[in-house]
């Protein structure tokens, strides 16, 4: 995997999001898969502002969802299909025809989750996706021990992921749904390219364990390693703990412009 380590949150997430126009300069159509919580905010707002001054055109883009929580009605502010319609689909122009994602209040959740990993593949697959990695590892709702091979599924969230996402409910916990669906391990490698943005420094041993230790699935994002275009965009702080460093400052700063991430 590429590993490229920024200032900071904002060069962050301008550097993804000109990823992202890059993609959609060549295939305005792209399914862009999309993540939640304040992480990927920069790239949202960058790509944003690019739409907005004619640097790309995001009108024909589609927008796929990662993980959705479960019991939430779809209008729920807090639902993820209502805070990516206010953070995405909205300031670049797309209405919810542009976008897909899993059904988190049906009868059926696990026909629903099976429903939601067949749209995508009859859809094409997801051309870029967007990752942020928690405390412990995990990426979408994959939790520490999810199989490298999982499809989308429902998934118990851990305690101290309820206690992280409890900032989005009041700071009160018992707000946060148990359950979620999220894409599985297995279906978020199927994208053509993975990028993963991770800042501060509560985020440098998951880093340090995603890039540079083991894969296994006590570190989900780990599984990184096995995919043939994957890119981990770090800020100093999260960078904090990585042995080969300036190893992948060198090997960035020498890469030729026309490359990209």
């Amino acid at each position: 995997m590429e590993v490229v380590i920024v200032p900071d949150a904002k060069a962050g997430g301008e550097l993804i999001a000109e990823a992202m126009a890059r993609l959609l300069r060549r295939k305005p159509e792209a399914l862009l898969g999309v993540a939640t919580g304040s992480t990927p905010l920069p790239i949202y707002q960058a790509l944003t502002a690019k739409a907005r001054s004619g640097a790309v055109d995001a009108s024909r883009a589609r927008i796929a969802q990662l993980d959705e929580y479960v019991g939430l009605p779809s209008d729920h502010p807090e639902s993820y299909r209502s805070v990516l319609r206010r953070e995405v689909l909205e300031p670049l122009g797309l209405g919810m025809e542009s976008f897909m994602g899993p059904d988190g209040t049906a009868e059926d959740i696990p026909g629903a989750c099976e429903a939601y990993d067949k749209a995508l593949a009859e859809a094409g697959g997801v051309d870029l996706q967007l990752l942020g990695i928690g405390t412990d590892g995990h990426i979408g709702f994959n939790e520490p021990c999810s199989s490298l091979a999982s499809r989308t599924r429902i998934k118990t969230l851990t305690e101290q992921t309820r206690i992280d996402n409890a900032r989005f409910f009041g700071g009160d916990i018992e707000q946060v749904p148990h359950h979620v669906i999220t894409q599985g391990i297995g279906t978020i490698l199927e994208a053509r390219h993975l990028v993963l943005l991770a800042t501060g420094e509560g985020k440098a041993d998951a880093v340090a364990a995603t890039v540079e230790g083991p894969v296994a699935a006590v570190c989900p994002a780990s599984a990184l390693q096995l995919h043939p275009h994957a890119t981990v965009v770090v800020d100093e702080s999260a960078a904090s703990k990585l042995k080969h460093a300036d190893y992948f400052r060198h090997t960035y700063d020498n890469k030729p412009d026309w490359q990209g991430i």
